[in-house]
């Protein structure tokens, strides 16, 4: 044994084989990874999310010895592994003569304030570094809106385009004379171009799905495990992103917001896993969606709505995380209260647009952010779900879902529920943005038309209900002007009617 070893621990969503950490080999670093239940238990995750974490570690460590490191690697299963980090971290000190600790920064508060506290009681150095991943500190958007009332995406996007020479001029000018072409980027799919083959690797994973299962682990949503379609290590994520750009890319400025029935990936890159895991770098991902618009293979519009979802919003969402908690997750504006209904776990509603999203979530573990927000959120919020069961939800079954960028996004820009610290407003819409965006409305139980009776559209009546129930939280918000005033034009009896759909659809929603 040597005289002394620095443990060197790697996360699940810690997956670069390119930190400077593996630039040498020593052998007084030891390479730490733990498959835990700490880790499949905080919420009750997508067993295809469980499955691909534990095979992309797996594959990682197997790497990294090949490449002449010393890896110790905790399988789910192994009669040592205590099934908590700091269990754990203090039967390996002992075991391999640890004399310092090393850990990349999480990218979650809970993590986070274990570690720190971890490494507070120890008598040994525990040092935390950078995890060389994104663009931003963690704290580079709190300082950089010090000051100001309100954050806002648009400002941070714009900062981070100068900043980093992204689609600017030699001026800092944008290219094209405008920063954002998101009007340009919301049309419907009429079927043509078709959805691209999907190419990704497939793995049989079957062994250690029963190895998960037997040592205890509960999931939901389908594992695939025969056929999980994920990229476990960097060549197959950048295998992914070449696929992206040259098949998908083209088109996906044009129907980033469609959606369809027939359609499940329709042309999304399916980045997300990779990259939040970190087996790809955003640097790298906008470097060849750039060179793309250079080249002239897409336009410019599909180019930069592209970018601004990597530098522009993941950054930003990032920065408001990590400056929001750990308070942040206990949000809750408009009290609301309701469990999710049983369908949320099995997809079986007549509502066809949600029978499809959320299936489809079960079935592949993602869906795309129209999905997640205008057809999922939307319901919920309207609905009155209970924010923290819905936030709960969504960071299970996403196979993307980390809590630094999902928490953000359900509880501030799908349900609201920090009253307008994230979003300028709710984002919740009738059954006509829905039909307008997707071809879910037609052979749909529900009427998208009618507001008033059983065959009604659930979406409509709750829609209105909503806003007059939180007219006193809302009505002066100046982007909903148009609404409030829509609503004072309706008569009395129609009013009270919607209400009274709406108060009846929310006792029986398990039923709709």
């Amino acid at each position: 044994m040597s005289p002394g070893t620095t443990l060197r621990l790697l996360l699940g969503d810690q997956l670069n084989p390119r930190h400077s950490w593996f630039a040498e080999r020593r052998a007084d670093v030891l390479y730490v990874f733990m498959e835990m239940r700490q880790e499949t238990d905080y919420v009750l995750h997508h067993a295809q999310k469980i499955l691909a974490i534990f095979a992309a570690m797996r594959e990682l460590a197997s790497q990294l010895r090949a490449a002449g490191h010393r890896v110790h690697y905790l399988a789910i299963d192994d009669p040592d592994n205590r099934q908590a980090l700091p269990d754990n971290l203090d039967a390996l000190l002992v075991r391999f003569n640890i004399r310092a600790c090393e850990y990349q920064a999480p990218d979650e508060w809970r993590l986070d304030a274990q570690l720190a506290d971890y490494g507070r009681r120890q008598s040994i150095p525990c040092r935390m570094v950078e995890s060389e991943h994104f663009y931003t500190l963690r704290d580079e958007a709190a300082r950089l809106f010090a000051g100001r009332k309100q954050w806002l995406m648009e400002h941070f996007y714009r900062h981070m385009r100068v900043q980093h020479r992204i689609l600017v001029d030699g001026a800092s000018r944008p290219v094209g004379g405008q920063w954002n072409f998101d009007h340009d980027n919301r049309k419907p799919w009429p079927g043509l171009p078709s959805e691209p083959a999907d190419l990704r690797a497939s793995h049989d994973h079957s062994a250690l799905w029963q190895t998960i299962v037997a040592a205890g682990v509960c999931s939901f949503g389908q594992a695939n495990a025969a056929q999980l379609a994920w990229p476990l290590n960097r060549a197959e994520a950048l295998q992914q992103l070449d696929a992206f750009v040259e098949k998908a890319l083209p088109y996906f400025g044009d129907f980033q917001d469609a959606m369809s029935y027939r359609a499940w990936r329709m042309f999304h890159s399916l980045l997300s896993f990779a990259l939040n895991t970190k087996m790809l770098a955003p640097r790298e991902v906008v470097a060849r969606v750039d060179a793309a618009w250079r080249a002239g293979r897409v336009s410019l519009a599909t180019a930069e709505g592209f970018i601004r979802q990597i530098i522009g919003w993941r950054e930003y969402i990032r920065g408001f995380y990590w400056a929001h908690m750990p308070e942040y997750v206990e949000q809750n504006v408009f009290a609301h209260a309701r469990p999710l209904p049983g369908w949320f776990w099995t997809g079986q509603t007549r509502m066809r647009c949600l029978a499809h999203a959320i299936g489809q979530s079960l079935e592949q573990a993602y869906a795309h952010h129209i999905q997640r927000l205008m057809v999922i959120g939307n319901f919920a919020l309207l609905a009155g779900l209970d924010p923290a069961a819905v936030h709960r939800w969504y960071l299970g079954v996403y196979i993307d879902a980390f809590e630094w960028v999902e928490l953000p996004n359900t509880l501030g820009m799908s349900q609201f529920a920090d009253g307008g610290l994230l979003a300028t407003k709710p984002y919740v819409s009738s059954a006509a943005y829905i039909d307008r965006m997707s071809d879910y409305c037609k052979g749909c139980h529900y009427n998208k038309k009618l507001r008033i009776g059983e065959r009604a559209c659930p979406y409509n009546s709750l829609y209105w209900d909503f806003f007059a129930r939180n007219a006193g939280k809302l009505s002066t918000n100046p982007r909903l002007g148009l609404v409030y005033r829509q609503w004072a034009k309706m008569d009395e009896a129609t009013r009270r009617s919607l209400q009274e759909q709406a108060g009846e659809l929310r006792k029986s929603l398990d039923r709709l």
